[in-house]
């Protein structure tokens, strides 16, 4: 696997935003990487140093839509999530022009 396949997409939300602020930036993973790999990928994409990396799974929320034969239900697929801690001072310019 190559960095750029283990970090698949920033996650931008509002509560994302204010943890840049600190240093903490949030990724989507791929489901197999360990807390090495991402911190090796960041790295070296970004050109940054990091000091830690805290990962979760976050699971499909259950989706409820309404047809004109009834209801269907499935799910919205599962994901890993991934906040990456830069160390003082460090930055991704990317990430300050949103």
């Amino acid at each position: 696997m190559n960095a750029h396949d283990i970090i698949i997409r920033p996650v931008i939300t509002e509560k994302n935003t204010a943890l840049m602020e600190e240093g903490k930036y949030t990724f989507e993973v791929a489901q197999e990487a360990n807390k090495p790999m991402i911190k090796a990928a960041v790295q070296q994409i970004f050109n940054v140093s990091v000091k830690a990396v805290n990962t979760m799974n976050v699971k499909g929320k259950l989706k409820v839509r309404r047809t004109r034969n009834g209801q269907q239900s499935g799910y919205s697929r599962s994901w890993k999530k991934a906040i990456v801690t830069l160390a003082p001072g460090e930055r991704i310019e990317i990430f300050e022009d949103l």
